[in-house]
C-alpha cells in the first residue's frame, strides 16, 4: 500500500508563544474533545508566562470541572493552580447578560431602565436566532479592547454552528435594517402624535394584522422598544464589523478540531474550506484520540492468526485475547490513517497535529497538562496500513 502522505507540521508552542498571536479560536464538531483542547492550550500559554483568558460559548460546564471550578459565568474567573509566570482566567458566554451589559454601556441610564425592562427586549435577547453568535462576538471584542489579557482562546459552540458567529454582522445587520423594523420605527422618526398618525395611515392595514395576530399589547412592546433601542442600531453595527476585521488580522489563529472519524474530518474539511472562503487565518488541524501503535508490533493481520492458532488449541485464552486487542487496535489505527490521508490529501496545505487517546477522562489542571504535553509534542502516529 501507499505511504501516509506526511502533512506540514503544527507548531503548538511557536503559535502559543508568539507574541503577536493574540487570539486563538477552536471550532470543530461536537465531542471531538474541542472544549478540553481549549483549556488545555490556554493552560499550557500561560503556564509558559501568558496572561490568557479562556472563553467559551459551549454551555456544558466541562471547561470549569477541568479547571477546578463548580461553574462559570459572564465574568473572568482566576484559575488557581497555575505553574508558571503567566495568569490564567476562564469564563461562559452569558448572552443574555452580555446584551445587558451593551444596553447600559451605550445608554443613558433612563433610556437602558426602559429598554431592559420591556417585555420585547427580554425575549430577544434570550431567544432570537443568532443572538448567541453575535454576543459572542461582543464579548470577544470587549475582552480584546480591554486589554488585560495577552491572549485570548475561544471554544465556539458545537458542529457547523461554530462559524455562525462570522455571519453574526450581516445576520443583525439585516434584522435591523428589515422592512419590519424600517415599519415599527417610523413613529419614533417623525415623532409624536403625527408619527403615530403617519403610521397607523400608512399601515394601517398591517398593524391592524399584527394587532390580530400578536395582540395590540405585544406591538407596543415591539414599538416601545425600537423606538428606545434605535440610537444602538449603528453602534451594534460597527462593533460587529470591526470583530470580524479582528478576525482575519494575523494576530488572529483559527484552530480546527476534529476525531479521528469520518463524520468529525468531513466537519474538519467544511471548516477549512468556509474559513479559506472568509480570508480567516487557519493555523492547522488538531486531531485527537488518535490510537497509536509501536513500532515493531506484530501486523493486525498475525496477532489474529497466533489467537485463532491458540483457540483451536485450547491454549493460552489469556494471550489469545489480548492478541485480538492488539489487531484490533492495529486495524483502528489503520483506519484512522485513511481516514487522516485522506482530509490531507484534500487539503495539503493544512499543518496537522495528531493527539493520543487519553487513558481517562480530563477532569483537572493536571489532565490538561498531559494534553497540551501532547498538543506540543504534536505526535504524529506511524503509519499502521500493514494491517
Amino acid at each position: 500500500m501507499s505511504a501516509l502522505r506526511t502533512p506540514p507540521v503544527l507548531d503548538v508552542d511557536a503559535l502559543i508563544d508568539d507574541p503577536r498571536t493574540k487570539i486563538i479560536v477552536c471550532c470543530g464538531s461536537g465531542g471531538v474533545g474541542k472544549t478540553t483542547t481549549a483549556a488545555a492550550l490556554g493552560l499550557r500559554a500561560a503556564e509558559r508566562g501568558r496572561d490568557v483568558v479562556v472563553l467559551t460559548v459551549d454551555p456544558a460546564k466541562r471547561l470549569a470541572q477541568s479547571m477546578g471550578l463548580t461553574e462559570l459565568d459572564n465574568n473572568p474567573r482566576r484559575i488557581d493552580g497555575i505553574e508558571g509566570d503567566g495568569e490564567l482566567h476562564a469564563m461562559m458566554l452569558d448572552m443574555k447578560r452580555t446584551f445587558d451589559e451593551i444596553v447600559e454601556a451605550h445608554s443613558d441610564p433612563d433610556r437602558a431602565k426602559q429598554i431592559l425592562a420591556n417585555p420585547f427586549y427580554q425575549s430577544l435577547s434570550s431567544s432570537l436566532s443568532g443572538t448567541q453568535e453575535y454576543m459572542a462576538m461582543e464579548k470577544l471584542g470587549q475582552l480584546h479592547r480591554s486589554g488585560a489579557w495577552d491572549l485570548i482562546v475561544v471554544d465556539t459552540p458545537p458542529s457547523r454552528n461554530a462559524l455562525d458567529f462570522l455571519d453574526a454582522p450581516e445576520r443583525m445587520g439585516r434584522f435591523l435594517d428589515s422592512r419590519l423594523m424600517k415599519m415599527l420605527s417610523a413613529p419614533a422618526r417623525t415623532g409624536g402624535r403625527i408619527g403615530v398618525k403617519m403610521l397607523t395611515a400608512g399601515f394601517g392595514m398591517f398593524t391592524n394584522v399584527l394587532n390580530k395576530v400578536i395582540g395590540v399589547q405585544l406591538l407596543r412592546d415591539v414599538q416601545t422598544f425600537v423606538a428606545a433601542f434605535e440610537t444602538m442600531f449603528g453602534g451594534f453595527r460597527e462593533r460587529a464589523e470591526k470583530t470580524y476585521r479582528l478576525l482575519q488580522t494575523p494576530g488572529t489563529a483559527f484552530l480546527v478540531v476534529a476525531a479521528p472519524e469520518p463524520d468529525a474530518l468531513r466537519e474538519a474539511s467544511y471548516f477549512v474550506e468556509r474559513l479559506a472562503g472568509e480570508r480567516m487565518p487557519l493555523a492547522g488541524l488538531i486531531v485527537n484520540r488518535v490510537h497509536r501503535v509501536a513500532p515493531g508490533t506484530p501486523t493486525a493481520a498475525r496477532s489474529q492468526a497466533a489467537a485463532e492458532t491458540l483457540e483451536e488449541r485450547g491454549e493460552h485464552p489469556l494471550t489469545a485475547a489480548l492478541l485480538r486487542l492488539h489487531a484490533d487496535r492495529r486495524n483502528r489505527a489503520a483506519r484512522e490513517d485513511r481516514l487522516r490521508e485522506h482530509f490531507t490529501s484534500a487539503h495539503p496545505t493544512v499543518p496537522v497535529a495528531a493527539v493520543p487517546a487519553q487513558p481517562e477522562d480530563v477532569h483537572d489542571l493536571d489532565g490538561l497538562r498531559r494534553v497540551g504535553a501532547d498538543l506540543a509534542a504534536n505526535v504524529t502516529p506511524p503509519p499502521a496500513r500493514s494491517a
